[in-house]
């Protein structure tokens, strides 16, 4: 198990990478793009230089920007990373904790699952509504809905982190938990 779960953590790492990677070309192409604009005879001799081309550079970035913090936060973020107020968590006995892992894991977990078919629902005006200005790029199939789909895939995947983590608490108990986050933090 430990290999596949490092395997997918590698390529969700890459994945997100790669986003940033884009990003990052993408803003260095709006800064060519800008400064050579003010040189009038850049773009006549270069035609591709022409500033007009590329509108699409900051609707791609938001894109990316999108799909990196929902790809990152239900891939990759892990729950020991994420700012936790656990006074009261930490004061009671390992049963009480066993049980208040139990209860919040099965309200986030069924709270995520529940609001899939509502917000898909939503996103289904969505797939009639083109981009502004990335069909130049990419042709007219790419659909606010389909920029919006990670949502989805974000729900999903931290309802199955809840769920797993509700799962781990019925069958181990709490200390095996903290245990492997402790020994998750020394690696």
């Amino acid at each position: 198990m430990k290999p596949i779960t490092s395997a997918l953590s590698h390529f969700a790492q890459a994945v997100a990478a790669l986003m940033m990677a884009l990003m990052f070309l993408t803003f260095i192409v709006q800064i060519t793009v800008r400064y050579s604009a003010r040189l009038a005879w850049l773009p006549a001799q270069f035609p591709f230089l022409d500033p007009s081309l590329y509108g699409w550079t900051l609707e791609f970035c938001l894109l990316l920007w999108v799909w990196l913090i929902f790809w990152g936060n239900a891939f990759m973020v892990r729950e020991r990373d994420h700012v936790t107020f656990d006074i009261l968590f930490l004061s009671v006995r390992p049963a009480v904790r066993r049980w208040f892992i139990i209860i919040s894991g099965l309200a986030i977990s069924i709270g995520l699952l529940a609001s899939i078919e509502p917000t898909w629902s939503k996103f289904y005006i969505l797939r009639l509504k083109k981009t502004a200005t990335l069909s130049s790029v990419f042709g007219d199939w790419i659909r606010m809905r389909d920029i919006y789909a990670i949502y989805i895939f974000f729900l999903i995947a931290v309802s199955l982190r809840y769920g797993w983590s509700v799962y781990r608490a019925i069958r181990y108990g709490v200390a095996d938990i903290e245990a492997d986050a402790v020994g998750d933090a020394d690696r």
